[in-house]
C-alpha cells in the first residue's frame, strides 16, 4: 500500500528507541538542591491548552508532558508511552486511519493516582470540548475518537488516513492532563479553573508548590516520578519577567540564576557577558522565525466586541498592494546583522526547515526595494496626501505596529518604521510586556492573539520536524475570536478555502516528497499574498551556568524537556 509506505517515508528522520539519557551523576532524588531558572518572558498560566505563548508550554512541561516527544535531533521518542506506534510494529493501522498508543505500566500522577488512558482521552476532550477555545486544536486536526479498550490501551480514530498521526498527545504542545482534575474544567468553564490552571497535577519531574501569574512560580520534586533518583534537584525557582539582558547577566556575570531562555540580544553583548567565565552561551537551529503578522480584521475600538473578527474587514490591508508594498520595502539583511549577527540567517519563509520544506519561490524578499514599494501603491491608486501619508478614498495607510518589549526587537521596529514611512505609510510603534503581550488572559486587549493592532511581530516555531500542524495554524477555523475565548493561532484572520483543502490533502498524503509539496505550497501562498513578512531564521539562544549539568538545548520540543536529567556539576 503506497500510503503504508509513505508513513515511514514522512517519518524517515524520526528513531523509534525508547530514550536513554545517563548523567553520570547517580545519587539520591533531590540531592542538589535548587535549581534556578529565569524567562524574561513570565508565564501567565500553566495550562498549554489556553495559551500558544512559548513561556507558558515551556513552563507546564515541567509538569505536564505527553506520549512521545522529540528529542534535540528531531527524533521521534516515547516518553509516557512503551514505544512510538508505526505501522511496522502494529501500532499504525494498515489503513492508516487510526494509531494505538500503549501506556508504560505503573505511571502515576504526581497525587499518587494511576494515569490511564481514561486522562489521555479527556485530554482530547478537553481540547476539543464545545463552548471552548484550545491554544493547541490544530494537534487534534482529523481526530474523530479516542477509544480506551483497557487502562493502558489508547486508539485514536482519524476521519482520514493519515500517514502522520503524530499530532495528537505528542511534544510538550499537546500533553496530557489528569481528568479527576480538570473534569469540571470543559469549555467555557476552562478559564475559570484558576487552581487547576496554576497548579497542574502532572507525570513530570516537578511539583508546583506557589505560583504567581506573571511573575514567579516554585515547585517540588515530584516523590512519585517514574525514573528512580531523579530530578536531581529537590526543587525549582522559575522566575519570569524583566528583559532579556538582565537574564543573561543573571547567569552569566551574577551566577544569580543557573538557565536564562531566549537570551534576544545582539551577539557582541553575549559573547560579552560569557567573558565572564561563570556561564556558557548555547545556541541551535530549529524553525523559529521572526515574522511580521498582518492583521487583516478591523482592530478598530469602536466595533466594541466585533473588533478583530471576520465579522469586520481590515479597511486598508485587505488591499494585497499594501501588504507587498510592506514586504518590500523591509531590508532583512540589515535586520538580521543587526539583531542576531551569525545567530541569525535571512529567510523568506515562514516554514525555513527542515530542509526539505524549505521553499526558494519566495527568494526577492531578500532584496530590498523602496523605490518598487512606492510604485506598487502608486499602481494601486494609493497617492500621498499634503503631510506625505499616502491615502485612497478617505483612507489614510496609517498603523499601529505592536511587539513585545525587547531590545532586539524596539531595533526592529525603529528600522521598519523608517522604511514603511519613506514609502508614505504612517506608523505608531507600540511595545507590550511580554508576560502580557504573551499571555493567556482573555479579558486582556493587549495579547499577541487577540492581535488589537494592524502589525504584530513575534517569532514562533513548532514541534519536531514535520509541519503539517503547524501549518494548520492558518486554515480558517483556528482564528481566535470571542467563540474561542480568543485562543487560536491563526492570528491574522487569514482565511482561503484553497489553503484549507491544501491542509487537507497534506493530511492524508504519505510521499514525503508530496507533503514537502504541499507544506510548500501553503507557505508559499502565505508569502505571496503577503499575510506573513518573514524578517530573521532565528538560532535559539540561552545559557546555562558552568555547575549545570547534563542541559541538552532542543529546538523541537520543549527547552526544558529533560530537565530530570540535569545535576549540579561538583557538587
Amino acid at each position: 500500500m503506497k500510503l503504508k509506505s509513505a508513513l515511514m517515508g514522512a517519518a524517515a528522520c524520526m528513531a523509534w528507541a525508547p530514550m536513554a539519557i545517563a548523567d553520570g551523576h547517580e545519587g539520591e532524588r533531590g540531592r542538589d538542591g535548587e535549581v534556578k531558572i529565569i524567562y524574561w518572558q513570565a508565564p501567565s498560566i500553566l495550562n498549554p491548552y489556553l495559551s500558544g505563548g512559548t513561556k507558558e508550554l515551556e513552563a507546564a512541561s515541567l509538569m505536564l508532558e505527553p506520549l512521545a516527544r522529540y528529542d534535540t535531533d528531531g527524533n521521534l521518542v516515547p516518553w509516557l508511552a512503551q514505544e512510538v506506534p508505526t505501522v511496522a510494529n502494529g501500532g499504525v493501522a494498515e489503513d492508516l486511519k487510526s494509531i494505538t498508543w500503549k501506556l508504560q505500566e505503573g505511571l502515576l500522577w504526581s497525587d499518587g493516582t494511576p494515569v490511564t488512558s481514561e486522562d489521555v482521552k479527556f485530554s482530547w476532550e478537553y481540547c476539543t470540548a464545545e463552548g471552548g477555545g484550545c491554544a493547541q486544536g490544530e494537534k487534534y486536526l482529523d481526530v474523530v475518537s479516542v477509544d480506551t479498550p483497557d487502562d493502558l490501551t489508547v486508539v485514536v480514530n482519524f476521519s482520514v488516513a493519515k500517514p502522520f498521526p503524530y499530532g495528537p498527545f505528542v511534544g510538550a504542545q499537546a500533553p496530557i492532563i489528569q481528568k479527576a482534575q480538570f473534569a469540571e474544567c470543559l469549555g467555557p468553564k476552562a478559564p475559570e479553573c484558576t487552581d487547576e490552571n496554576f497548579g497542574p497535577i502532572g507525570t513530570g519531574p516537578f511539583v508546583v508548590t506557589d505560583f504567581r501569574t506573571n511573575d514567579v512560580f516554585t515547585a517540588v520534586a515530584n516523590e512519585n516520578y517514574r525514573e528512580a533518583g531523579k530530578p536531581a534537584f529537590a526543587s525549582v525557582t522559575f522566575k519570569g519577567g524583566g528583559d532579556a539582558a538582565a537574564a543573561g547577566r543573571a547567569v552569566h556575570e551574577t551566577g544569580e540564576f543557573d538557565y536564562a531562555w531566549n537570551l534576544q540580544l545582539a551577539p557582541d553583548v553575549l559573547s560579552g557577558m560569557a567573558e565572564a567565565g561563570i556561564g556558557e552561551n548555547v545556541v541551535a537551529f530549529g524553525t523559529s522565525v521572526e515574522r511580521i503578522m498582518i492583521n487583516m480584521t478591523d482592530p478598530s475600538a469602536e466595533l466594541g466586541e466585533e473588533r478583530g473578527t471576520a465579522k469586520h474587514p481590515h479597511p486598508f490591508l485587505t488591499d494585497k498592494s499594501v501588504r507587498q508594498a510592506l514586504s518590500m520595502a523591509i531590508d532583512r539583511a540589515l535586520l538580521t546583522e543587526v539583531g542576531y549577527g551569525e545567530f541569525g540567517k535571512l529567510t523568506c519563509n515562514v516554514l525555513p526547515a527542515p530542509a526539505i520544506f524549505n521553499s526558494s519561490a519566495n527568494d526577492g524578499c531578500l532584496v530590498q526595494d523602496i523605490e518598487g514599494a512606492k510604485g506598487v501603491l502608486d499602481a494601486a491608486g494609493w497617492v500621498p496626501g499634503g503631510d506625505g501619508v499616502r491615502e485612497k478614498d478617505g483612507v489614510r495607510l496609517s498603523v499601529l505596529y505592536q511587539t513585545s518589549t525587547n531590545a532586539v526587537r524596539q531595533d526592529y521596529q525603529a528600522l521598519i518604521k523608517q522604511w514603511w514611512e519613506e514609502i508614505g505609510i504612517e506608523v505608531e510603534l507600540r511595545n507590550i510586556d511580554a508576560s502580557v503581550f504573551f499571555g493567556s488572559d482573555p479579558g486582556s486587549p493587549d495579547t499577541f492573539q487577540k492581535f488589537f493592532a494592524d502589525i504584530e511581530m513575534y517569532t514562533n516555531n513548532f514541534d519536531g520536524t514535520d509541519p503539517e500542524s503547524y501549518m494548520a495554524n492558518w486554515v480558517c477555523d483556528d482564528a481566535p475570536r470571542p467563540e474561542t475565548q480568543w485562543q487560536g493561532n491563526n492570528m491574522p484572520r487569514f482565511c482561503s478555502e484553497e489553503y484549507d483543502a491544501l491542509r487537507a490533502e497534506m493530511a492524508s498524503t504519505g510521499d514525503i516528497d508530496e507533503r514537502a509539496r504541499l507544506a510548500k505550497a501553503m507557505n508559499d501562498m502565505l508569502m505571496q499574498e503577503y499575510i506573513i513578512l518573514p524578517l530573521t531564521h532565528r538560532g535559539r539562544n540561552s545559557a546555562h551556568a558552568k555547575t549545570l549539568g547534563g542541559v541538552q538545548l532542543n529546538v523541537w520540543d520543549s527547552e526544558l524537556w529533560n530537565i530530570a536529567d540535569w545535576y549540579r556539576i561538583g557538587e
